[in-house]
């Protein structure tokens, strides 16, 4: 698939055709997974930090804005 050389500060530069392969883009993680056949690189899929609130104030959907505010304020 593809080979690099490790330089004098242990980085590596990824060859294009992985790169595409593994949809890797810039800023993108990478993690180094080991087991039985030896050493796998694949990328780091993170989750969103807003992911577990996605649909916490579902139950307010179509309510006025306006009236929601004057009910917080106890109005």
């Amino acid at each position: 698939m593809g080979k690099a050389r490790v330089t004098s500060k242990g980085q590596v530069t990824i060859p294009k055709a992985v790169r595409d392969r593994l949809g890797i883009r810039p800023g993108d993680e990478i993690e180094f997974v080991e087991d039985e056949a030896g050493v796998r690189v694949q990328k780091r899929l993170l989750t969103s930090p807003f992911a577990r609130y996605r649909g916490y104030l579902k139950h307010l959907a179509g309510r006025d804005p306006d009236a929601l505010v004057e009910e917080m304020r106890g109005r």
